[in-house]
C-alpha cells in the first residue's frame, strides 16, 4: 500500500526502519536522479544534498532515494548498527517523523576500489513538473524476503552454483515485479536498472533479466561489480523509471 508523504510530494511503500521498500512522484512532481561523479563520505554527502535541494528551491523532504557505497559488506549485527547511524542521520533532518521512512535506499559495497567509509553515490529528489508519465524509484533489494534482515530468509545462503545464482535472480526479479506493482508501475516504464553482484550470472541473464523485463530491456542492465551490503546476500537490483538524470561533482 502507498502511503502518501507530502511533504515531500511522494508516496512510498512501506519497507523496514533504515528505508522503504520505493517511491513514487505525486502528481505535478517528478523524480529527479543525481549521481556523484565520485562518492563522497556520508557525512559530506548529506550536507551537498542539502545544499542542493536548497540551490534547487527544494525543501530537505524532497529527498526520495539515496544510494550509498560502504567498504565491504556487514555482518547482518553491523548493518543493523549502521543503520541506526543512518535512521538518526533522516530524524536530524526531519524526514522520519515517526517510525515510518519514507525515502527508499540501495547500499552496495565495491569489489574493487571501495570507499574507506560508508559514502553516497547518488540521490533522487521530487521537484515540480507537468510530466504525465509518473516517475519512480524502487529500492535495493536482495534474496530476502520483503520485511526480512534474518540470516536464516536468505534464498539458497552460500550457494553461489548456476543453479543456486539462477534461484536468487528469479526471486529477486519477483521482489522487483512486486515492488513496481505496489506503486502502480510495471516493466515497461522502468529507465534504469542495476544489478549488483560478482558471480557470473551471464548463463541466467537472457531468461531470467532480459526477458522478463520486457520493453526495459531496450535500454540494458548496469552490471556493478559489487557486493550487497550483507555478506550472506549475493545479488541485488534496484530500478528507476524517471525522465532527468544528473552527474555531479562535488568540490573539495
Amino acid at each position: 500500500m502507498l502511503v502518501p508523504y507530502p511533504k515531500g510530494n511522494y508516496s512510498f511503500l512501506r519497507g523496514i526502519a533504515p528505508y522503504s521498500a520505493g517511491v513514487r512522484a505525486d502528481s505535478g512532481y517528478e523524480i529527479v536522479h543525481a549521481r556523484l561523479h565520485r562518492p563522497v563520505s556520508l557525512r559530506e554527502g548529506f550536507q551537498f544534498l542539502r545544499q542542493h535541494l536548497a540551490a534547487n528551491g527544494r525543501p530537505v523532504h524532497a529527498l526520495c532515494g539515496m544510494e550509498l557505497r560502504s567498504s565491504c559488506p556487514f555482518t547482518f549485527d553491523g548493518f543493523r548498527e549502521f543503520n541506526t547511524g543512518y535512521v538518526h542521520a533522516l530524524k536530524e533532518l526531519g524526514i522520519i517523523t515517526d517510525e515510518s521512512n519514507p525515502v527508499a535506499r540501495t547500499n552496495i559495497a565495491p569489489e574493487i576500489d571501495p570507499p574507506a567509509e560508508p559514502s553516497l553515490y547518488g540521490f533522487s529528489y521530487t521537484v515540480n513538473s507537468d510530466a504525465s508519465r509518473t516517475s519512480f524509484v524502487i529500492a535495493g533489494a536482495g534474496e530476502l524476503p520483503e520485511g526480512s534482515l534474518a540470516a536464516t530468509d536468505v534464498v539458497r545462503p552460500g550457494d553461489t552454483s548456476i543453479d543456486g545464482l539462477r534461484e536468487k535472480v528469479r526471486f529477486v526479479m519477483s521482489l522487483m515485479s512486486g515492488r513496481l506493482s505496489g506503486i502502480g508501475a510495471g516493466w515497461g516504464a522502468v529507465t534504469a536498472t542495476n544489478m549488483y553482484t560478482v558471480h557470473p550470472v551471464c548463463g541466467v541473464l537472457a531468461d531470467e533479466i532480459i526477458r522478463p523485463m520486457g520493453k526495459s530491456a531496450e535500454h540494458g542492465v548496469t552490471w556493478h561489480y559489487s557486493r550487497p551490503p550483507i555478506a550472506t546476500i549475493e545479488y541485488e537490483m534496484d530500478l528507476r523509471g524517471v525522465s532527468r538524470e544528473l552527474v555531479l561533482h562535488v568540490e573539495r
